[in-house]
């Protein structure tokens, strides 16, 4: 046998004996109204039957900026859910394309999955890290009545702005030694939202934690439990 079939041979054992590639379980689409690119992901059990999903809307931060959805799944509940298909919600993870987040074209994004998709639209949930934790503040005080609850994550707001959500259950994270956007941030609005006459807000500081404050918190079950057991108010 010629030494260049032995080669072509080998490379193909070799190439056959290399672990599958996972399949990504999510989705890569485009919503043209909200001028967005999004990861879908349905859960485990989706196709079955009528059930009404909740809805996870996940904003990225900064970093993650551009026109290549592979990283969107750095953090957060994208990269979560890429090993646990039986995450409980429908997520979607959209990309901005340039920096920030305009609370516009995520809620005509929200409007086209939930048209599309088998969405509870009392169970939609927002959350998001660093710039999408000011997008998270952002696009809850404009538009308030549509979310069942919001955990913005080492981000800011306006506080002025606290009073129109002062009836939406938020928690709120952030690391106390977090020099890209101090802790203040966060706590001016949990004091305004507190001022407002706000009833359910939580806040989290971790003392040892820097910027990333979103690992511990996506990593925590807890968070998830909160987030389902609000429901939107009805006739909001």
């Amino acid at each position: 046998m010629h030494r260049a079939t032995w080669v072509v041979l080998a490379l193909l054992i070799g190439v056959s004996q290399l672990p599958a590639q996972q399949k990504s379980t999510q989705q890569e689409k485009r919503s043209e109204k909200a001028g967005l690119n999004y990861l879908l992901f349905l859960p485990e059990g989706y196709d079955k039957g009528d059930k009404k999903w909740p809805l996870l809307v996940f904003l990225h931060g900064a970093g993650e900026t551009g026109n290549n959805l592979a990283n969107v799944k750095k953090h957060g509940p994208p990269k979560i859910v890429e090993k646990k298909r039986d995450f409980p919600f429908v997520v979607v993870s959209p990309q901005a394309p340039t920096r920030g987040w305009k609370p516009a074209s995520v809620i005509a994004l929200i409007d086209e999955v939930a048209a599309t998709e088998k969405i509870d639209k009392d169970r939609i949930y927002l959350t998001g890290l660093s710039m999408g934790g000011f997008g998270t503040w952002a696009t809850a005080a404009a538009y308030p009545d549509r979310f069942a609850a919001i955990v913005p994550i080492c981000g800011g707001g306006d506080p002025r702005a606290a009073a129109k959500i002062k009836d939406l259950p938020v928690w709120a994270f952030h690391g106390a030694k977090d020099a890209v956007v101090k802790p203040e941030r966060t706590e001016a609005m949990i004091k305004a939202l507190k001022d407002a006459g706000a009833k359910n807000v939580k806040y989290t500081l971790y003392p040892d934690a820097a910027h990333d404050s979103w690992t511990a918190t996506y990593n925590n079950e807890e968070v998830y439990k909160w987030l389902l057991s609000h429901s939107r108010k009805k006739g909001g």
